[in-house]
């Protein structure tokens, strides 16, 4: 079953120091069972070569496929010119690094904190997006936001970037709101976020509409409590899985 959890279900454990990205990919295959990870850059000290090595091995060493390397930090829209050209330069950074890595899907967000997009900084999103989208391409992955802050909150303004980039190395990461926002987007979604609020709420309805879609990704799964979470993403996993099992005996795709 393509089930992940995003490293960041643990932000509360790596905040104590009582795990780290190792610990983490122990978790995914030994605790939880899963044959993938779902690496969010808090839990990388340094990007360095020597130390991406190591986590590559770790990755094949408990053959574990990496979903999505989720970064934060250098999303592409900032005011200020300099801080731009740094975010891009971080960005580079971190693709290479996904690549190195072989990350099926990275997320970079859009940036802008407001509710909409200016017109210049629309145009600049998309053309870096395209950018990105196109190396993704050409190192077979695929690369986008996630609708969880700022203008990309907003499902139509994320419908608008995915149109306009239309691009096949592009994708967005569904971070499911279990409303008729997700319907909207959910022809682009290249990764998942469910959140514990969307597993109790809405989960095999938001499954199902995205199956629907034609999603055939990873189904993650985020905490954001930062208590409990060992024992708090075990039901999500265990809520997730059991949908995909109804579908298996079902006969569905999942």
């Amino acid at each position: 079953m393509n089930i992940s959890i995003a490293s960041y279900a643990f932000h509360g454990l790596l905040r104590e120091g009582t795990l780290d990205v190792f610990g983490y990919l122990e978790s995914c295959r030994y605790r939880y069972g899963l044959a993938s990870a779902d690496i969010w850059n808090g839990f990388f000290p340094t990007i360095e070569d020597a130390f991406l090595m190591k986590v590559k091995e770790g990755l094949e060493e408990r053959e574990l496929a990496l979903a999505n390397l989720c970064v934060d930090g250098p999303h592409i829209w900032e005011d200020e010119p300099d801080v731009r050209a740094k975010h891009h330069a971080d960005g580079l950074a971190y693709l290479r690094a996904a690549e190195l890595l072989g990350a099926r899907t990275v997320r970079i967000d859009a940036g802008v904190r407001a509710e909409t997009f200016t017109d210049e900084q629309f145009d600049a999103i998309v053309t870096r997006y395209r950018e990105y989208a196109q190396r993704a391409y050409d190192n077979g992955y695929r690369v986008g936001p996630e609708n969880h802050w700022g203008a990309e909150v907003v499902p139509e303004n994320m419908v608008r970037i995915c149109k306009a980039v239309d691009h096949p190395g592009f994708g967005m990461l569904l971070h499911f709101r279990g409303n008729a926002g997700d319907a909207l987007m959910a022809p682009w979604a290249m990764h998942t976020h469910v959140s514990m609020e969307v597993v109790t709420n809405a989960l095999e309805q938001s499954m199902t509409m995205l199956s629907a879609a034609g999603y055939a990704g990873f189904w993650g799964v985020e905490h954001h409590s930062g208590q409990d979470e060992y024992a708090e993403v075990a039901i999500q996993v265990a809520r997730v899985r059991a949908v995909l099992e109804r579908w298996r005996t079902a006969g569905r795709a999942g």
